[in-house]
């Protein structure tokens, strides 16, 4: 299957244009455990979910009509940026004002800027992860894969192209420097 995916990834870089088409199928699931990774940390009644998230991916990934993915690994780093970006550009929009963005369903007890930390949260994660990408832009791509894509460590060295110690060694230090970045609190 992977050999599968790999030829379907080379033909829709040669222009093949079913080529995605027959490509989705193959790979739907996987897309789904990693949006379910990624909004396992979210709100129960956010309006993102795996399904539109997944679709979104799927949105961006077609609008790059002539991308040329290495392989079934870089395929999933690349589905990993685009659904950090989307989990990004989703937490902008509750935070701003004019759309009702701070606004969200909860027992009145419970309500003092519930929303409104957690869009918080998301844009401090980006915000440091791209200060860490400036910094290292592979550590950063670990982030990508393995918080907010779900991968896991073979997963994550199959998609950068380093061996799995390396992968590990990697998360650990980004996730250091992320914790010091962030005050200690993510």
């Amino acid at each position: 299957m992977q050999t599968d995916i790999t030829a379907l990834l080379a033909a829709h870089g040669d222009g093949q244009a079913d080529a995605l088409d027959r490509l989705v199928p193959l790979v739907y699931q996987d897309l789904r455990r990693m949006a379910r990774g990624h909004l396992r940390r979210r709100r129960p009644n956010d309006t993102l979910n795996t399904t539109g998230l997944v679709h979104e991916v799927y949105l961006r990934l077609v609008d790059q009509s002539r991308a040329s993915w290495r392989d079934r690994g870089h395929f999933f780093a690349v589905s990993a940026i685009a659904m950090r970006q989307i989990v990004v550009d989703h937490a902008r929009r509750r935070t701003r004002l004019k759309r009702g963005g701070d606004q969200v369903l909860v027992p009145l007890e419970d309500a003092p800027d519930l929303a409104a930390r957690e869009a918080d949260q998301v844009i401090a994660i980006d915000q440091a992860l791209q200060a860490l990408a400036a910094l290292d832009p592979r550590l950063a791509r670990v982030v990508e894969c393995r918080y907010f894509a779900g991968l896991s460590e073979e997963e994550t060295a199959e998609a950068l192209q380093v061996s799995v110690r390396t992968a590990q060694r990697e998360w650990y230090k980004a996730r250091a420097w992320l914790r010091d970045a962030l005050g200690g609190g993510a």
